[in-house]
């Protein structure tokens, strides 16, 4: 399976909303490779061509292949510093992007759906993209005069007229919605996969895919037409193309690939892209990924507004982990979500400092686990029921315990399901609710006021802290993908050997069921203080 996120336009630093997208990504692979599902690759990058870095490197007083090289490394940067398991970076400035950008076009070329026409709307820089008069809207320009902008993102827009080469995209309507029709979950979720069969019951424009060489020089010449550029969203879809081998070997990957996208490139991956796609003869990708936006404290990202929220200062912020941790759990792929630093800390401090964190310690302090080691589960003092509600006191644990272990045993098949639907913030949500039930369990039973000295009270004590350790060896191999450092923390204070945190094989409280449990009995690895620091205010 091939997981992308989209390449990053070079036209500026990464935000938030980057990473986002790429953090989806991310633990989405991860996830992959710890259920052993096959081999699986994460590739990113940079989008470098468009009128956009002509016009940005044209005001920064540099060239753009100097802007693409420094804004390609700032990327770079920040998605090795989120740990973002990227296995390709394309950047579409290089060699072998541009042939396999070459081939595609002698390929839409040879299957007779472009034409040459002559072109004339409404162009809009910053989107790359002609927009219709529907989408259009009277505003006022930066000297006060009035003119035209477009609908969603209040950008400005020109009047275009030129010559180009065309693509037949309303040939491909039926086909579209064939592929749709056979594929519900192509687009997910639901909301945005009905708006592109909406789109598909409305006017079906052909799409200019080529611009005049004279008023954009930065980007990949047509093939035998050197008076024409190939349009910039063409070039930067070839992509998901070139990085596994286009023309000769992407056969071994596509299209089991799944886009991962933010919904303001919903109408390029979900209508231009398949149909180009079709048109030079490859299949649709499997699945296409979508998700909304973050706002700041109600207010869309600017850089007019100077909102910007910077992701290394995020992470110098909260760390890589507690900021990792918010945009997942924070996220919902449906609706857009907001950002301000309260709620960040708030929520880390909450649920990975406090909860998480606490109940670790609390679980392998001196003065309650001496041995420091994985204690003995017995069964008498937990015996198994067929139904909660029978656990009716011939042990010591109460109804609300038993809760909890059915709650856990369920989680790994729950959170496994929310990650395929591509619902993480849904799994994080279970696993933080699951982590409340066993702070629960401990406070209840109250290990510290047991005596270690009375037989009977020492097998009850070593069965709080088993149970108590199990649970937290569940929420640590699950979180791996979410939180890798941290979770690689609490397994190692388990003493879960990398070996044993596939969630594959993962069983839980194996001998609640009679069966053996291999960490009872074991040496907890080294006390490596704290797992998450508390933030400050």
């Amino acid at each position: 399976l091939l997981l992308s996120t989209p390449i990053f336009y070079a036209n500026g630093p990464p935000h938030i909303g980057h990473l986002y997208s790429a953090l989806l990504a991310d633990a989405l692979l991860r996830h992959r490779r710890l259920r052993a599902a096959g081999p699986a690759r994460l590739c990113t990058g940079t989008d470098e061509h468009g009128l956009k870095i002509q016009q940005a490197a044209a005001e920064a007083g540099t060239s753009p292949a100097e802007l693409c090289e420094r804004v390609s490394g700032l990327f770079h940067q920040a998605l090795t510093q989120a740990g973002v398991a990227y296995t390709d970076f394309t950047r579409t400035s290089e060699p072998r992007h541009q042939r396999a950008v070459r081939h595609f076009w002698g390929a839409l070329r040879d299957g007779g759906v472009l034409y040459k026409g002559s072109y004339e709307g409404w162009y809009c820089t910053p989107e790359e993209s002609f927009l219709p008069e529907s989408q259009l809207a009277e505003g006022t320009d930066a000297q006060g005069r009035p003119c035209k902008v477009s609908l969603e993102t209040g950008h400005k827009v020109h009047w275009t007229k030129e010559e180009n080469y065309m693509f037949r995209l309303s040939a491909f309507r039926d086909p579209l919605q064939n592929w749709l029709r056979d594929s519900p979950r192509a687009i997910f979720p639901d909301p945005f996969y009905q708006c592109v069969l909406r789109w598909l019951d409305e006017d079906l424009p052909d799409l200019s895919v080529s611009r005049e060489r004279s008023r954009l020089q930065w980007g990949i010449p047509v093939p035998s037409d050197p008076t024409q550029t190939i349009y910039v969203w063409v070039d930067a879809l070839v992509n998901y193309l070139s990085v596994v081998g286009y023309p000769e070997s992407h056969g071994a990957w596509w299209p089991a690939v799944h886009h991962v996208v933010g919904k303001d490139i919903l109408k390029f991956h979900a209508l231009y892209w398949p149909a180009l796609l079709l048109a030079a003869g490859l299949e649709p990708p499997e699945r296409i990924l979508v998700h909304s936006h973050w706002t700041v404290r109600g207010q869309k990202m600017s850089k007019s507004l100077g909102n910007v929220v910077d992701p290394s200062v995020c992470m110098g912020q909260y760390g890589v982990d507690g900021f990792r941790y918010f945009l997942l759990r924070q996220g919902v792929p449906e609706r857009d979500c907001d950002y301000y630093d309260e709620k960040v800390v708030k929520l880390v401090n909450s649920e990975l400092a406090d909860a998480l964190g606490g109940l670790l310690n609390r679980s392998t302090a001196p003065s309650i686990n001496p041995s420091n080691t994985y204690p003995c589960f017995s069964e008498p003092c937990f015996p198994k029921v067929l139904d909660s509600r029978e656990a009716r006191g011939t042990g010591r644990a109460c109804a609300e315990d038993y809760r909890l272990v059915a709650a856990v045993a369920s989680l790994p098949v729950q959170v496994d399901s929310y990650f395929e639907d591509f619902q993480i913030y849904k799994a994080l949500e279970c696993i933080a609710q699951c982590v409340r039930q066993t702070n629960g369990f401990f406070q209840r039973h109250r290990p510290w006021k047991l005596d270690r000295r009375d037989a009977v009270e020492q097998l009850w004590l070593d069965t709080i802290l088993h149970v108590t350790l199990e649970c937290l060896r569940v929420y640590g191999t699950l979180l791996q993908p979410v939180v890798p450092h941290m979770a690689d923390k609490l397994l190692s204070r388990l003493a879960v050997r990398p070996g044993e945190r596939r969630l594959s094989g993962l069983t839980f409280l194996a001998r609640y069921d009679g069966k053996p449990c291999p960490f009872e009995g074991r040496q907890l690895g080294p006390d490596t203080g704290i797992l998450f620091h508390r933030l400050g205010k």
